[in-house]
């Protein structure tokens, strides 16, 4: 009973920081803006198949540098899974693919490497696995 003031106040402020979260925003259509991709076998497509539609929305709002729907878009992916090729800790970034109807981010991401990005890597299983895929330029 001795720390009730403590835990009210860590309530009050854990309910504070959620409350004043930044509202969801959607993410635009622009079909146009993201150039043609080509897979590791190098045939041109518009995007690769294995990629859902929501990934153009990303792809395109990683073209512009954002705004992002959620904070921990473009932050540094530290590839703890081994599964991409080495390289120095900031190479790589994370990107949220949305999920329709998807409560929380859910488990697809588009991770890039490189500044500007040249490298780019789709995971529908929240980084088990990885697809490698380069936008022509």
């Amino acid at each position: 009973m001795r720390y009730w003031k403590l835990l009210l106040v860590l309530v009050i402020l854990a309910i504070a920081l959620l409350w004043n979260r930044p509202a969801h925003t959607p993410l635009p259509s622009v079909p146009a803006s993201v150039p043609a991709a080509t897979t590791d076998a190098g045939n041109a497509a518009a995007l690769p198949a294995f990629l859902p539609p929501e990934a153009r929305d990303t792809l395109a709002l990683i073209a512009r540098g954002g705004p992002f729907p959620h904070q921990q878009d473009g932050v540094v992916f530290g590839n703890y899974e081994g599964l991409l090729p080495r390289e120095p800790r900031g190479y790589y970034h994370e990107y949220t693919v949305e999920t329709p109807g998807a409560r929380t981010r859910g488990a697809r991401r588009i991770i890039t490497g490189g500044t500007p990005p040249a490298v780019y890597y789709y995971t529908d299983d929240h980084y088990r696995s990885f697809r490698r895929f380069v936008l022509a330029r």
